[in-house]
């Protein structure tokens, strides 16, 4: 364009050139330069707006729009106690015992006298007959201790594409970077669920100084003229409805912010019911997606797979959404959950003492170094089931209020892993390892298979305040409250997993409108272990504190967050 609009200018000065070359009258030829002057301004101004048009129109076909975050934490941890037990079936090891086929416990070399020698207290009981029926054994001391972590900074970059494809067909992806400072391995110690990073919570949880696709979908709209549509892609699950609130943006997500915070792949199909009852905003929408995949990657040529896909399917139904008043319902299952998903985690040297001694003979010469491992369940341990209401209103005063409440249902198939079934107990059984020169514990089933129901509320306000918005939050879960909000980026744990109770107040400092500061602080009381898993049976946080139950991972008792964050919206 530029170079056409050139030759135009050069044109027209060789014509005026040949036209006024035999005219004497000055005046003339100093009023033709003049207009030449204007129209080649004119012309450069034409041909930069051109320009800009069409490098705005080949960048239109994807706009990037995102957010950075900085955020400072100071986190505080009350009796923090780690006292780890396995239950065993103890009837069936006196039998195997007394059948001789561990060996005879008087002989030093043999399996039996080997764990004896080992252990003088399990000895002890064993010859008194004390060991019967299905006990703990327990396999280390129990600790209790605080931690504070008085400064804990993380940074959050967060990019936002979209394209338009058709007039009916659009894209959009989320590319995310959640980092501490002064940590890129993107692998964490195992200590808590929390800190195993797996593909339905790498966007939640900080895992290194790289990108990562949190949602990756386009959208199939009026579908042969009706109000239904396809979308299909790595889902838009993350910071649903009313979590919002707390993080000061608009809807993030399509499902229940109380029930689902958990990235997943899969498709969904809805129908703009508004379209036919004129209910603004109305929508039902079919949701399938696939957690977790069994067959490919996990050796399987080896034909040890003993896990299946986790599906997951259900209804998220918009029943009003008019911009002031939004009601929505949310029903959902996972059929063949396993004992786990695959993710990654550097080992405990705690767990290397209890479980692979030999190991840990070499692992105390090198006690600064953790291996990283990759993970997979063990085996399928039932199905799930999840559903809620919501609402939230926001006022003409600006202020804005919420209420929720969800249940969620736990069916156990009697399977177990090393830590669990469906939220119940494995019990292991004694058996000789593959040389026959140690014995070793496996789980065998599940101490209780029977469903298990669950349940958890959560409700806020917001408020306007000088320079900002003030607000508040409560969310309690009972004991085998089991959401799916593990990729919720709060550091001590998803605060909506929490089987307990948990407070939080905030004050949002508008800076500018893509700009704002937010001080928080989030108090926790866990009343039972396990927050966030469906691994393993809940126990009182009291018992375990007392010695009276027991843990494989540590527990908390109670725990509060104050922060300070910065954000800024691009």
């Amino acid at each position: 364009m530029r170079t056409l609009i050139s030759l135009l200018v050069a044109n027209a000065l060789a014509l005026s050139g040949s036209v006024y070359a035999g005219d004497t009258d000055d005046q003339k030829i100093a009023d033709l330069k003049k207009q030449l002057e204007d129209i080649t301004s004119e012309l450069d101004d034409i041909n930069d707006r051109v320009d800009s048009n069409e490098r705005h129109s080949a960048l239109d076909r994807i706009l990037i729009t995102g957010d950075f975050r900085t955020k400072a934490h100071s986190l505080h941890y009350q009796n923090v106690t780690w006292n780890p037990a396995i239950k065993v079936n103890f009837s069936d090891f006196g039998a195997k015992a007394m059948s001789g086929a561990f060996g005879m416990p008087n002989d030093p070399a043999s399996p039996l006298g080997k764990m004896m020698a080992a252990d003088p207290n399990l000895a002890a009981a064993f010859q008194s007959g004390q060991l019967q029926g299905t006990m703990p054994y327990v396999l280390a001391q129990k600790t209790t201790q605080d931690i504070d972590n008085d400064i804990f900074y993380t940074t959050r970059l967060r990019l936002n594409l979209k394209a338009k494809v058709w007039d009916n067909v659009s894209f959009a992806g989320r590319l995310s970077m959640f980092k501490n400072w002064g940590d890129s391995t993107g692998v964490q110690v195992f200590d808590s669920w929390r800190s195993f990073t797996m593909d339905g919570t790498s966007s939640g949880n900080p895992s290194g100084d790289f990108l990562r696709v949190e949602r990756a979908y386009f959208d199939w709209k009026n579908i042969g003229g009706s109000p239904l549509y396809l979308s299909i892609g790595r889902r838009p699950s993350t910071y649903g409805p009313p979590t919002q609130y707390r993080e000061n943006e608009k809807r993030g997500g399509t499902p229940s912010g109380h029930l689902v915070n958990f990235n997943f792949d899969g498709a969904t199909m809805g129908y703009h019911l508004g379209d036919i009852t004129g209910v603004e905003g109305q929508v039902i929408r079919f949701c399938y997606g696939q957690g977790f995949e069994s067959q490919f990657g996990n050796g399987e040529m080896f034909g040890d797979i003993v896990t299946k896909d986790t599906h997951l399917g259900g209804f998220n139904i918009d029943a009003i959404n008019d911009g002031k008043n939004f009601l929505q319902f949310t029903l959902f299952g996972a059929k063949d959950v396993n004992d786990g998903f695959k993710g990654t985690m550097a080992f405990p040297t705690q767990l290397a003492g209890i479980f692979a001694p030999t190991m840990y003979q070499d692992m105390q010469k090198f006690s600064n170094f953790n291996f990283e491992t990759r993970v997979q369940p063990s085996g399928v341990i039932g199905d799930m089931f999840l559903g809620g209401i919501g609402f939230a209103r926001e006022e003409d005063n600006d202020v804005k209020w919420f209420v929720s409440g969800g249940w969620t249902r736990a069916d156990g198939n009697g399977n177990a892993g090393m830590f669990g079934g469906m939220l119940s107990d494995a019990v292991f059984e004694a058996q000789l390892n593959a040389d026959g020169s140690e014995i070793i514990m496996m789980p065998s089933a599940a101490d209780d298979s029977g469903p298990k129901d669950g349940y958890g509320i959560y409700a806020g306000i917001q408020i306007p305040a000088p320079y900002g918005k003030f607000g508040l939050e409560y969310n309690y879960g009972s004991k085998y409250w089991t959401p799916f909000t593990q990729a919720q980026d709060d550091p001590i744990g998803s605060k909506l997993a929490t089987r307990g109770h948990v407070g939080e107040a905030y004050y949002m400092f508008d800076i500018n409108p893509r700009m704002f500061i937010k001080l928080a602080g989030l108090y926790y009381d866990f009343e039972y272990t396990g927050s966030g898993t469906p691994v393993g049976a809940p126990q009182e946080i009291d018992e375990v504190i007392a010695g009276s139950a027991y843990s494989m991972l540590p527990v908390v008792d109670t725990a509060f967050d104050i922060n300070a964050s910065l954000t800024v919206n691009f």
